[in-house]
């Protein structure tokens, strides 16, 4: 039998996490099983206006044949949802166009022809501390979208994004205006409604190397206070909601390792030779943690990478590897979590 997959039956996804559209949370994605794809349905973000459909399209190959659907949020870097819809169409592929508040009427018509022409539905990215600042405001904003759109919010899978949650006094200062936030997202018919936090750090940078440290998952912790049944899990992934353009950052091996309770993160410099060595050594640290899972390197198409490097040293892999071992095993982490929530 297949596996039931809520997001065409009208429910949220098990886990909806908004990805970078590149290669590293592409491969991560790729590499999903068919039972891990049909519970998966990213929302990817663009990482420059000169990531246009071509590029996107061939990059989207790396997803599986599985995926229920993917969104593709171009509103930030002003790329035409029409023809990614067309190009992603060809690869077979049901692309769902995201809207934002802040979309023009042109570019609201334009996803919501998009929407119709391939696939039927639509993604509203709302963020409702930078949106509005009230229910009713909210509801004319909705009815705003759908009107311009020429679309239903029965078409539509509303996303409260709430970015950062990165701290313990953010979460605590945002539970009860969140709880409001969903419980006026209940009173409207949309298809989905799903609640997305995050709570990595913009900048790693600062954390110390060769050592295993400990990054409280607030964004989880978050989510579990605040959502009740039929609410979407949402989260950023292995990466932070504040994006921090243009920064470059010291690219030491680096892996991003989730647990129930929070992120392990690793920044390996030591043993100061060939860059094989370093990550040779990080991911043999890691597999002989207290934290790697009892499923070891069955755990994800990641962790079996992970397990690979710290048996032998047969390369130091990339920032986009790293990235697709942490995306891989972060994804299978949450599935876990939701499987028994």
């Amino acid at each position: 039998m297949p596996a039931r997959d809520p997001a065409r039956e009208g429910g949220p996804a098990a886990y909806r996490p908004v990805l970078r559209a590149r290669r590293g949370e592409l491969v991560a994605l790729h590499h999903l099983d068919p039972g891990q794809a049909a519970r998966v349905a990213p929302v990817l973000e663009p990482v420059a206006a000169a990531q246009g459909a071509e590029e996107l399209t061939r990059l989207l190959r790396e997803l599986p044949p599985a995926t229920p659907t993917v969104a593709v949020d171009t509103s930030v870097t002003g790329g035409d949802p029409l023809l990614l819809g067309e190009r992603l169409g060809e690869l077979g592929i049901a692309a769902e166009p995201v809207l934002r508040s802040w979309d023009d009427d042109r570019r609201l018509a334009q996803a919501g022809l998009a929407a119709k022409l391939f696939g039927g539905r639509a993604v509203f990215r709302f963020q409702p501390y930078v949106d509005v600042r009230n229910a009713p405001a909210a509801t004319e904003l909705c009815r705003h979208v759908w009107s311009t759109a020429d679309l239903a919010a029965e078409q539509m899978d509303l996303l409260v994004d709430l970015a950062d949650v990165g701290c313990a006094a953010g979460a605590a200062r945002f539970g009860d205006r969140t709880r409001r936030v969903l419980r006026w997202a209940r009173g409207h018919p949309w298809r989905s409604i799903t609640l997305v936090a995050g709570a990595m750090p913009a900048n790693l940078d600062e954390l110390p190397s060769d050592e295993a440290v400990a990054v409280e998952r607030f964004d989880a912790r978050f989510f579990a206070a605040v959502a009740d049944e039929g609410i979407g899990y949402g989260d950023y992934g292995v990466t932070s909601p504040l994006r921090r353009h243009g920064v470059h950052h010291r690219q030491l091996p680096t892996l991003r390792y989730a647990t129930g309770a929070e992120w392990w993160i690793y920044r390996w410099s030591r043993r100061g030779g060939r860059p094989d060595d370093r990550c040779h050594d990080l991911c043999r640290t890691l597999v002989g943690a207290a934290h790697w899972p009892a499923a070891g390197a069955r755990f994800s198409w990641g962790d079996a990478m992970i397990a690979r490097r710290a048996r032998t040293a047969p390369g130091a892999g990339s920032p986009a590897s790293w990235m697709a071992w942490s995306t891989s095993h972060h994804i299978a982490q949450v599935l876990t979590e939701r499987a028994v929530s």
